[in-house]
Formats: structure tokens, sequence, C-alpha cells
């Protein structure tokens, strides 16, 4: 029996508060809140037809600190699951922490503001100590470790796929299939067809901030950063087929090169169509993706928040989109004394979800793992105080809560490698 506050109503939130409400015995209460109570109203009157969770609905502006604690210590929940913007995490987890609850999010933080002096002369600093350029890392919120620890709090953060689900992946082989870890490849294929031209499976200004961004990897001890789409690889991926992926930056390589020093070398590479990227390096190219404000016609308009405008709605992408997701980690390195190859990932169909909870399956691999996260906190499974990412923690009941509500493991004990 618990109570939760849920914050934001999209599409990855759409999906955990579903999820959460099929879970009635543990989310026996939960508040739905964003900037527009009308999206929570409707989602919320559908869900008391089918589910014994008593929900409510709030509105609620996740960027005001004082609106955040006067909802929160007015509903007082025992978790805050954090489904907004990533941009959101800091004034959250204040919240979280003024008020005395447990926290969680799916993405770490990033700023919405990249040319604020303030943060720009802190950013600055740590690329060049560092080496590499992402807008997003974990040092804002590894800041807040000794303030949950001393507060006897949990936040738990990047309860997504990736991150999330990946880290548990790492975790997972670590503890069953390997003495030591040499190598690690995180591969993100998205094999669905929504039918346009160009749209994005999630927000659109965080997609393409980080897709536009330099790409780097984890090597012997340090990052290597490299030009945006620049190491381009194919793979054959299970169900979905032969595709090209490309190098990325991506925020979990941070927190396991910190969990697991042992790894030698770790990658991240996501799937594009080529139509994606053309389209994607012309809006680049002519400004499009900018976060700097500029005038137009006499009013103030940030132009990537204007592409958004233009953009199909991510939620809307469900019945339109055909074909399946892989998601998963390639690993190589030692067990008793032998050297060993090892695959675990999970394949997602977009349909299917559509079916299941009116979501494409971008939002409900990161819907499921939000859901599972919680429960490892409200259970207790997980309830080391402080400020911590999913490798830290046994893998073992996260994993087969993704196995029972929707996101089974598949493994390979002899998988190709990415060269």
């Amino acid at each position: 029996m618990s109570r939760v506050l849920v914050i934001g109503c999209g599409g990855v939130a759409n999906v955990a508060i579903r999820k959460c409400c099929s879970e009635s015995s543990v989310f026996s209460e939960l508040m739905i809140a964003s900037r527009t109570k009308e999206k929570c109203d409707v989602l919320a009157e559908e869900l008391r037809k089918t589910s014994k969770t008593k929900i409510e609905t709030a509105k609620v502006d996740a960027d005001s600190k004082d609106e955040l604690v006067k909802l929160i210590s007015a509903y007082k929940p025992d978790l805050v699951m954090n489904i907004a913007l990533p941009y959101q995490d800091l004034t959250i987890m204040d919240a979280c922490l003024e008020c005395k609850v447990n926290y969680m999010d799916t993405a770490n933080y990033e700023p919405e503001d990249t040319d604020d002096p303030e943060w720009r002369k802190i950013y600055e600093k740590r690329c060049k100590e560092e080496g590499f350029s992402a807008y997003f890392d974990y040092s804002w919120q590894w800041a807040y470790k000794k303030k949950f620890e001393d507060a006897g709090l949990i936040a738990l953060l990047g309860s997504g796929f990736d991150p999330g689900v990946t880290q548990a992946y790492v975790a997972y082989a670590k503890k069953h299939e390997f003495d030591t870890i040499d190598t690690i490849d995180i591969l993100d294929c998205n094999g669905g067809d929504h039918g346009y031209k160009f749209a994005t499976n999630f927000n659109p200004e965080v997609n393409l901030r980080e897709v536009s961004a330099p790409g780097s990897y984890w090597e012997d001890g340090h990052w290597i950063e490299i030009p945006a789409m620049s190491i381009k690889r194919e793979y054959d991926f299970d169900q979905v087929g032969m595709k090209d992926m490309y190098l990325l930056h991506h925020e979990e390589i941070e927190s396991i090169a910190k969990n697991l020093p042992e790894v030698k070398r770790i990658r991240f590479f996501m799937t594009f169509g080529q139509s994606y990227l053309d389209h994607m390096r012309c809006l680049e190219d002519v400004g499009m993706l900018s976060t700097t404000p500029i005038m137009f016609e006499g009013k103030e308009i940030v132009p990537i928040k204007f592409l958004k405008a233009l953009l199909p709605d991510p939620a809307s992408l469900g019945p339109r989109t055909h074909g399946k997701t892989n998601i998963g980690c390639i690993f190589t390195g030692k067990k008793d004394g032998k050297d060993k190859t090892y695959y675990i990932y999970n394949v997602c169909d977009h349909q299917e979800c559509y079916r299941e909870v009116k979501s494409q399956a971008i939002s409900y691999t990161t819907g499921v793992p939000a859901m599972c996260g919680a429960l490892m906190l409200l259970t207790g499974k997980w309830n080391t105080p402080g400020v911590h990412t999913i490798e830290e923690f046994d893998p073992d009941p996260f994993i087969e809560a993704l196995d029972k509500y929707g996101l089974p493991k598949s493994e390979s004990h002899n998988p190709v490698l990415v060269k």
C-alpha cells in the first residue's frame, strides 16, 4: 500500500501511470500532476473504470519549487516519480528534500537555457576537465548525494531503458555471467516506421539535442570525443534486421565507467535512417536546433521550441507506428579465466504496445522501467539512502519485474561483436 505522485502526463508518463494502476496492491493511491490538468483528468477518468488505484489529479508547474512543495506537502506521497522534462530534475529534487520524500526520474539533468552564464561557466570547466561536451551529465544530481543520505531518502536516477534497463543489464552480466568485464557496447535500435517524413519518437528538444551533439565513448580511463555521427556501423538486429547505427554520447556511459572501473571501453550506438539524418542536418544548418532565443515579428522565440510545435507530438505516433525495437548490451570479458561474450536485450513490438497502453514502443520501453523502478523503492527491494543509478543495486528483482510487466529479456552467449 503506497501513495505516489507522478509529475508529467506525456507519452512516457501515460505508460508508467497505466502500469502503476495495473498493480493496485502496491500503487494503491496515485496523483497525476502536470501543467495541463485536463490531460491528467482524461487519463484518470479512463483508468478509474478498470483500476482499483485511487487516482487524483492536480495542476503544477514543475519549474516552480514553491508549487511543487505545496503540492507534495498537501498530498504526502511516499514517492515522487519525475516523468516530466530533464530540465526540471533539480527543482523537483529540491522539493523532495524539503518535503522529505523519495525521488526518481528517467533521464539525468540538463539545462533548458544553455546560454545561462552561470551554468556555462561550470559547463565549460567540466568539458575541459572531463573531456566530453554533451549538455547532460550526472554531476549536478550526484552533488545531491550527501543531502539525500543525511535525510535518509533515495533518489533513483534514470529509471528508463537507456539509461535504466541497460545499467541493470550491466549489473546482471557482472553478477551472473562474468568475473571481469572488458568492453560494453550498448545498442539501441528502433525498427519502427510511423509514416512521417520526419518526426521524433520522444520530446523533440531532448532528442534533437542528443543526436546533434558530438559523440563520445569511454576507453582506457578517459573520454574520447568525436564529431557528431562520424562513427557508423551496421548490425543485424534480432527480429528487426540489418540497420545503420551511429555512435552517440549517452549518460549511462558516465555512471557505468564510475561504478565499474575495470571496464576498458564503453560505447553507445543508436540506429537512424538516412531521411531522419538528412532532415536533422538541414534543420541544424539553418539554426532550427538552436536553444538561443531570437526576435521574430516583435516576439522572442526559441527556434527548437518552435520546431517542436511544428513536429508531430510523439504521444500521437502510437496508432501509426509499426515494427519493433531492439535494445541491449553486448559484453566481452572473462569467466573462470576464459574469454567470454554475452548479449542481453529486449525486443518490443510497436503495435502490441499500442494495443496494451495506447503508446508506441519508445514510450513503452521507458515507461515500464519507470514503473518497475518505483516498484523496487516502494517494496523496499532497493532501500539505500543517497543518489543512485540502477547498476548500483541488485538487478535480479528489477529484471524479474521487467519480465513480468512487458519487457522480457533475451540472451545470446555467442553474439556478433561490433567492430
